[in-house]
């Protein structure tokens, strides 16, 4: 009985992942997640406003001295 009680409050310590273990691409699985992050936070941003101001027209903007 104690063995099968210490068997079974062992078993979920065997699964658990340190973020220290490989993981893809020859990184930790702890700096893949954080990896995942800095993706997920970046894409979330809104977009740049574009470079070139779309009131002048572009005519006018390549006569300027």
């Amino acid at each position: 009985m104690r063995t099968a009680l210490a068997l079974a409050l062992m078993l979920p310590l065997a699964a658990c992942q340190q973020d220290s273990d490989p993981g893809p691409g020859g990184v930790t699985r702890g700096e893949a997640r954080a990896l995942d992050e800095a993706a997920t936070m970046l894409d979330s941003r809104p977009a740049p406003p574009p470079l070139v101001d779309a009131t002048v027209p572009a005519d006018a903007a390549s006569a300027a001295p």
